[in-house]
């Protein structure tokens, strides 16, 4: 049956509508644990589509980046207990290293393709991990190794990124969102989307055709992980704690990564699908099942996750598109 294209209009209003029930959650529903769970799973969204920025266009699966969360995490806390600066312009700081970063291990590895690739990005972020782990202090930085980080109660203030309610966090969390999606959009429709796109169908093609893989994948790299090091620093702020287990752990990689491929990678909303599915799932499943049947939560999570790889190869998205084209598409 042949499937009509979905209007831009029609598009354009979903999204408008979904951003406004978005906008308007926090002033319907004021339980603060509902709150803190939402924020959760747009923080895990955020952190899906930053994966998503070069992983899902090139078709080359990161299971490193949760170093560039640590490494933003890190910046903005140290920034703010040793020198008293901003978080949010420890963010930045933190976003800028997390780029350098991701050049300085991704220039080495661009020729690697499928699972060693993979391991490679394992490999790198677990040394960091590690040396961050079982260091206490660098050039007279405290980095408390394992023990990790805390961030100090300051009191409600804006600049310092600390407020009473959980609200101001969800809004932040939410703009950061839209941003990281924007950006996607954009870059689809963009010289870097279109180039990342051919060198993931063919990248012996792409390069005969005077694409520069190299140039382009290490570009959309260093976006994901300027991104990913963002949300590194606003989960610290939020959470007041920061260290190695959690922050740049390989289980905060493999969650990036199966969210946007479980919703749908390289596509916009696809890495918000899979948070708005896994994130919840995860949850329930390890606080029903977590503590009297120890690993049955984990096998069921990855149950899903088998059946959904296994029947929905495209992701969760592909089938509600094909339903709102089927359902409200244009005809021609």
């Amino acid at each position: 049956m042949k499937l009509h294209a979905l209007s831009p209009r029609f598009t354009l209003i979903g999204t408008g509508l979904l951003l406004l029930a978005a906008l308007l959650l926090p002033l319907v529903l004021h339980d603060q644990f509902f709150i803190h769970s939402v924020i959760m799973v747009l923080y895990f969204a955020y952190l899906a589509s930053a994966w998503n920025l070069m992983c899902g266009y090139v078709g080359q699966i990161s299971f490193g980046h949760s170093v560039f969360s640590g490494v933003g995490g890190y910046a903005s806390v140290l920034l703010l207990t040793g020198m008293g600066l901003s978080p949010w312009l420890g963010m930045l700081v933190g976003g800028i290293a997390a780029a350098l970063l991701a050049v300085a291990m991704g220039y080495p590895t661009m020729r690697l393709r499928g699972p060693y690739f993979a391991l490679t990005t394992i490999a790198f972020a677990e040394i960091i991990r590690i040396w961050f782990e079982n260091t206490d202090v660098v050039f007279g930085i405290p980095l408390k190794g394992a023990e990790g980080l805390s961030v100090p109660l300051i009191g409600t203030s804006w600049a310092m990124f600390q407020f009473e309610s959980k609200v101001p966090y969800y809004y932040i969390i939410l703009v950061m969102l839209v941003v990281v999606m924007t950006i996607t959009w954009l870059m689809e429709r963009s010289r870097l989307g279109i180039c990342l796109k051919a060198i993931r169908g063919d990248r012996d093609a792409a390069e005969s055709l005077g694409i520069n893989p190299t140039r382009y994948t290490l570009t959309a790299l260093a976006m994901s992980a300027f991104m990913t090091a963002l949300g590194g620093s606003f989960y610290a702020q939020f959470i007041r704690f920061i260290n190695p287990e959690r922050n740049m752990g390989t289980e905060l990689s493999i969650d990036m990564a199966l969210m946007s491929i479980i919703g749908g990678q390289g596509t916009v909303f696809g890495p918000l699908l899979g948070a708005l599915f896994l994130a919840p799932l995860a949850e329930i499943t390890r606080t029903y099942l977590g503590g009297n049947f120890a690993g049955l939560h984990l096998a069921l999570y990855g149950l899903v996750l088998i059946m959904a790889v296994l029947y929905l190869p495209k992701g969760l998205l592909h089938p509600l598109q094909q339903w709102a084209r089927r359902t409200f598409g244009s005809k021609p």
